[in-house]
């Protein structure tokens, strides 16, 4: 009884390796093999490239949100005076922060005073966000307390005002200079009201890492901010830290039933829902559009190993004559497309993640070839580009590298397989 080799039995891989390493006067396509090699890397890295700067992207932007911003706000609804004037304060702060700091997932609620003003300094005019905020509340948002650059100390705060570094910038004023906030809700006189006009002095200068909160947002202590909004006893909002911020939606209903029934709850995904929808559908599409990529790039394989079939037909002749079976002639077709798809594979997964790790330099060399302005802040709310690895954007464009490389590699080397060895030695 003849024995038979196992599939994928050395000599099956020492022929494919012969093939693919043959000379074009052999009957080799090596060219063509070179081609898909290259196209596969290339795809692959761009995928690759693309899925790390998505995600960490995403991470950045979402971890500015965090760390700049409250969690989840709670506002009144509005209430009518005597004279049906409105108003949205909150009048009992300390107990409602208190009631919403008791909650289990929350770790910090303070009361803040809120309020668009203009800042002036050196004959400059910024329109600033001023958020009036006690010392100790002050030092629970990461963003501020620690920021990436800071100028000035904290334990100031109480003596002056903190503002953003795009603030200062615009100002052109530093630690220890005066700024005048101006308001045009000031003092109530017979001939209208005056504009609120005060000078504080710089003492802590921040960079959040995020241009909109940078530029706009500046800072005063509590009690000063509820004299110059008019809003003594009251405050505008309680800005709430929680200990998952992921978890927000769980939180909803029981801080609501600690604020109170004319409480407002606003989460931070409320804010940013939309933008952060976006970015979900533009990652689905270009990762579909990059797929289609990495599609067109397997498919040089078939051309390359059509042509090998195509020259090598004689020698498949051969082999079947000599007792190969049609699956072990498929079985090396398909070695010689699959080692082009997984040389390609790993290559492009090398070139992928040395771009994610080393993005910081490439991304300052492109910027200096371009003569800079690459990468606006203004419009993209983050100051460089980030990129992050992450195990699952990896793992999933090599197994769609590989997936296409070996699917697109079956039909060519099935076509070898029926070859009738008769038919490819007639002429020789």
């Amino acid at each position: 009884m003849a024995k038979t080799t196992p599939p994928f039995a050395p000599f099956e891989f020492m022929i494919a390796w012969r093939y693919l390493r043959a000379k074009r006067a052999e009957g080799g396509v090596s060219v063509m093999t070179w081609i898909s090699l290259v196209g596969i890397t290339l795809a692959v890295f761009a995928l690759i490239a693309t899925l790390a700067v998505r995600s960490g992207f995403r991470e950045e932007f979402v971890d500015t949100i965090l760390g700049a911003n409250a969690h989840l706000t709670v506002y009144q609804d509005l209430e009518f005076s005597a004279n049906a004037a409105a108003s949205r304060k909150i009048s009992d702060y300390t107990e409602m922060a208190a009631r919403i700091a008791a909650v289990p997932g929350v770790s910090h609620a303070s009361p803040l005073v809120k309020g668009q003003v203009m800042a002036s300094a050196n004959s400059r005019n910024a329109g600033v966000e001023v958020f009036g905020i006690t010392l100790d509340d002050l030092k629970s948002i990461p963003r501020i307390a620690t920021p990436e650059e800071a100028m000035g100390s904290l334990e100031n705060f109480d003596n002056g005002i903190a503002i953003g570094s795009g603030v200062a910038r615009e100002l052109g004023v530093f630690v220890g200079d005066k700024v005048q906030l101006i308001s045009p809700n000031g003092v109530k006189t017979a001939f209208g009201t005056s504009p609120r006009v005060k000078a504080y002095e710089v003492v802590y200068i921040f960079t959040a890492g995020r241009y909109d909160v940078d530029r706009t947002r500046a800072y005063l202590p509590f009690a000063e901010a509820q004299a110059y909004f008019n809003s003594t006893g009251t405050a505008d909002e309680i800005e709430v830290m929680l200990d998952d911020p992921d978890k927000v939606e769980d939180m909803v209903l029981p801080v609501f039933k600690a604020a109170g029934d004319r409480a407002m709850v606003w989460t931070w995904r409320d804010a940013s829902g939309a933008f952060l929808r976006a970015l979900e559908v533009e990652d689905n599409v270009m990762f579909v559009i990059l797929s289609i990529l990495v599609l067109i790039a397997s498919m040089n394989i078939t051309s390359g190993l059509i042509m090998l079939v195509k020259n090598k037909g004689r020698d498949i002749g051969i082999l079947r004559t000599m007792g190969l079976t049609e699956g072990a002639v498929l079985r090396v077709f398909f070695l010689c497309g699959a080692f082009t798809g997984v040389l390609g594979t790993l290559m492009g997964v090398v070139l992928g993640c040395l771009f994610a790790i080393y993005i910081d330099p490439i991304f300052s060399l492109v910027n200096y070839i371009a003569g800079g302005g690459v990468w606006d802040p203004q419009i993209r709310g983050l100051y460089n580009l980030p990129a992050k690895l992450e195990l699952a954007d990896v793992l999933s464009a090599v197994f769609l590298s590989l997936g296409l490389s070996f699917v697109v590699t079956i039909f060519p080397a099935r076509r070898a397989a029926r070859m009738n060895p008769v038919e490819a030695l007639r002429y020789e």
